[in-house]
C-alpha cells in the first residue's frame, strides 16, 4: 500500500433516497507542514436515489481539527453550484480543507429541496482527514 492509499477516508450516509459518499486524501503539494499548514482534498458523490428530482440548496459543514478548534461553514450550493438531480442522476466535485494541524474532521449536511417544495437534510457523515503516518 502506498503512502497516499493510507491516507485515503471514506464516509457514507442516505437521507430520504439522497446518498452522499465521500473520500479524502491528504494533499501533500498543497500542504506545509514546517508552517503548521496541512491540506486535504475530498471529493464527494451526491447521488439521487429517490423517486423525486431533487436540488442542493447550501451546504453546512462543522470542521474540527487535533487540538479541538471546530470551524463552521454554510453557504449556497457547492463549488459555485447548486446542483438538480433527477431521479437516477448523481453529482460529483472535489474540493479542499486546510488544517493547523495534521489530522481532524469534517461533518455536515446539505439542504435539499424536492420538486413538491418540500426541503430535507441530507447528511454528510463524518469523515477523517490525516496525513500518512502522522502520530494521532
Amino acid at each position: 500500500m502506498s503512502e497516499e492509499d493510507t491516507s485515503v477516508t471514506t464516509s457514507e450516509a442516505v437521507t430520504d433516497g439522497v446518498r452522499v459518499s465521500v473520500r479524502a486524501r491528504y494533499s501533500a503539494e498543497h500542504s506545509a507542514p514546517e508552517q503548521s499548514q496541512w491540506f486535504f482534498l475530498y471529493t464527494i458523490t451526491i447521488a439521487n436515489e429517490s423517486d423525486q428530482s431533487v436540488k442542493l440548496l447550501n451546504r453546512n459543514w462543522l470542521i474540527l481539527d487535533a487540538t479541538g478548534k471546530s470551524e463552521e461553514v454554510h453557504g449556497p450550493g457547492v463549488v459555485g453550484k447548486q446542483p438538480a438531480l433527477e431521479p437516477g442522476q448523481a453529482f460529483e466535485y472535489t474540493s479542499g480543507c486546510p488544517l493547523q494541524t495534521p489530522f481532524g474532521s469534517m461533518s455536515g449536511t446539505y439542504e435539499m429541496s424536492r420538486e413538491d417544495g418540500t426541503h430535507f437534510e441530507a447528511e454528510v457523515r463524518l469523515f477523517q482527514l490525516r496525513q500518512p503516518n502522522a502520530i494521532h
